[in-house]
């Protein structure tokens, strides 16, 4: 049971100097502490971004269409584009060489799929071999679509995990016949995603046989590449943004619509919304090595004026050691010692404690924003010894004092 007069006597019973060290180092570990917790959290900020972005690939440029909304040519508004094979072939021509991936795709959504007595609605995607590294897609077993299968619009399947589970039910699919709609594909592969059910609830077929079987003719809903990547970051997205840009102006030329119509024909490049993230990343970093190294200079403060009021309380001490030949380095090293001490045993109090809550609470934080919360501990362990030096720097004055007291004028002082 909690006792607070006893608690009260005890606090009493400890001299000034010890109440105020004991203070001063309590300032000193929770501005580490708070520095280590903010690099964490400013860690798992991080993590929890580029997951959002492993779903698919960083440096991917996205096209798809709409309704025009402006009259250009003599054209009316309300014209839907509609994307076709010769779309993609003229920007894969134009931009070939910027480009790593690329595929088309015609998409089914709600497609009946069944395997024996299970059914059940899926989403099916005619689409490109380049498409497993657009999507990042992970080959469980089994293999993905080939340009083989592409060219011989032949009925294979490769199926999410998602879709395995829940018409296979444990049972192996590679080279067994499912029904889309009906008609027999046989499974090929089965790939994992990082995006989770919603990207392995699917199927993708090839783009050739999906047109065939869906009676799309040359029609695709979607194009997407991905753009090599320049050594440097800046330059990465200057091109990309260049050739997103491009193919934008690009398939309003082909298809007759208004420069400036923005429904119409739409580019996302998701490098550039990346460099967006990345930017507020680093400004939240800012932010919290900032606040957490203010807390840290509150502590450092705090350890001077506490080397103060000890020389101050110990100048008839440091008068008798001087008059007994104490050099006035030896007056420095004693105060910087104290100072050092506190420090450094405040610090890395600050930093355990820090890192091992961390360790314990971060595997637990896991959404869609933050995801393993940690610090390098190179960083943190350097931290602690800046700061041990940034006190005895905050010692220096009250010991460089203390060492040029007269000792007549020490034994003199009240």
């Amino acid at each position: 049971m909690f006792d607070l007069e006893r608690w009260q006597e005890i606090f009493e019973t400890l001299s000034k100097n010890k109440l105020r060290t004991f203070l001063t180092g309590l300032s000193v570990a929770s501005g580490i502490f708070i520095l280590v917790i903010l690099l964490g959290f400013s860690k798992g900020i991080e993590n929890g971004v580029k997951s959002q972005f492993e779903s698919d690939a960083t440096n991917r440029i996205a096209v798809w269409t709409g309704v025009t909304t402006k009259g250009y040519k003599g054209l009316n508004p309300g014209r839907y584009i509609q994307l076709k094979n010769s779309s993609f072939d003229a920007v894969e021509q134009k931009y070939d060489e910027f480009f790593e991936y690329r595929t088309r795709d015609y998409p089914i959504w709600g497609a009946n799929i069944s395997y024996n007595n299970e059914t059940g609605n899926y989403r099916v995607r005619g689409t490109l071999p380049d498409n497993q590294f657009i999507e990042n897609a992970d080959i469980g077993s089994g293999r993905f679509i080939n340009q083989s299968d592409v060219d011989g619009s032949k009925k294979v399947a490769v199926i999410g995990n998602k879709l395995k589970t829940d018409i296979f039910k444990g049972e192996d699919p590679i080279n067994k016949n499912i029904q889309i709609f009906g008609m027999n594909f046989k499974v090929v592969g089965v790939f994992y995603d990082p995006g989770g059910d919603r990207e392995e609830g699917q199927v993708y077929i090839p783009i050739s046989t999906a047109q065939k079987v869906f009676n799309a003719g040359e029609n695709i809903r979607n194009m997407a590449f991905t753009v090599k990547m320049a050594d440097n970051f800046d330059e990465a997205v200057l091109q990309s943004n260049a050739i997103a840009e491009g193919i934008e102006q690009q398939l309003k030329e082909i298809h007759i619509v208004a420069p400036d119509d923005v429904s119409a024909v739409r580019v996302f490049n998701t490098l550039k919304e990346a460099e967006k993230i990345y930017s507020l990343i680093a400004t939240i970093r800012a932010v919290f090595w900032f606040v957490g190294i203010g807390t840290i200079i509150a502590g450092i403060v705090g350890v001077g004026n506490i080397m103060l009021i000890i020389v101050k309380e110990r100048t008839k001490e440091i008068g008798i050691r001087k008059a007994l030949g104490a050099l006035p380095m030896s007056i420095v090293g004693m105060i910087l010692q104290e100072a050092v001490f506190v420090t450094m045993f405040a610090g890395l109090f600050g930093l355990i404690f820090g890192l091992g809550l961390l360790e314990l609470a971060g595997p637990y934080i896991e959404n869609d924003f933050i995801k393993y919360p940690q610090v390098d501990f190179n960083i943190a362990l350097t931290t602690v010894f800046l700061l041990v030096f940034a006190g005895a720097l905050a010692g220096f004055i009250p010991a460089y004092r203390a060492a040029m007291i007269k000792p007549i004028d020490a034994l003199r002082d009240e």
